[in-house]
């Protein structure tokens, strides 16, 4: 599976805010520690949060902070092609919104997770909750493990019945 994260995710996630950054933090959290997810952010997200997080946090501890971002996340350049056909598309109201759209198009994700997902309806990537996200890979997970089981009790049966 292939994510972008949107700005407001990433920043409920470094600020901590309330009440959002409990599902930013399992969110990105269980991207993190699983192989089977590849996560990115858009390169506008970078100076985008420099300049927000001035408010709450010092100029070295941006850099710090938006550096581990970097680390963490696979970041999608913006080139002129994806700033002309967010130009062009006029199924979006919100420029930025667009440029992330465009994004998540060319890392080819699955998902932008985002709190705004109204803000995604033209979206050819469709836009989840994190909340939602976040249940979707719990169930997953949960389908994952009990397949497993089955699979696992089967051979298991398989082998005492060959004895």
């Amino acid at each position: 599976m292939r994510i972008l994260f949107d700005t407001n995710v990433i920043m409920d996630f470094i600020v901590r805010r309330e009440p959002f950054s409990g599902n930013a933090e399992t969110a990105i959290g269980l991207c993190m520690g699983n192989n089977d997810i590849q996560a990115c952010i858009a390169a506008h997200t970078v100076p985008n949060l420099f300049y927000i997080l001035r408010k709450h946090l010092t100029l070295e501890q941006r850099r710090d902070i938006l550096l581990e971002i970097c680390r963490m996340f696979a970041v999608v350049g913006i080139d002129a092609d994806k700033l002309v056909s967010a130009l062009q598309n006029d199924s979006f109201s919100d420029y930025e919104d667009c440029l992330q759209s465009e994004c998540a198009k060319h890392f080819e994700a699955d998902y932008i997770v985002t709190r705004n997902t109204g803000d995604f309806a033209g979206s050819t990537v469709p836009a989840i909750e994190p909340t939602d996200f976040v249940d979707m890979l719990i169930i997953a997970t949960t389908l994952d493990d009990a397949t497993e089981l089955v699979e696992n009790h089967e051979e298991s049966e398989t082998n005492t019945d060959t004895k």
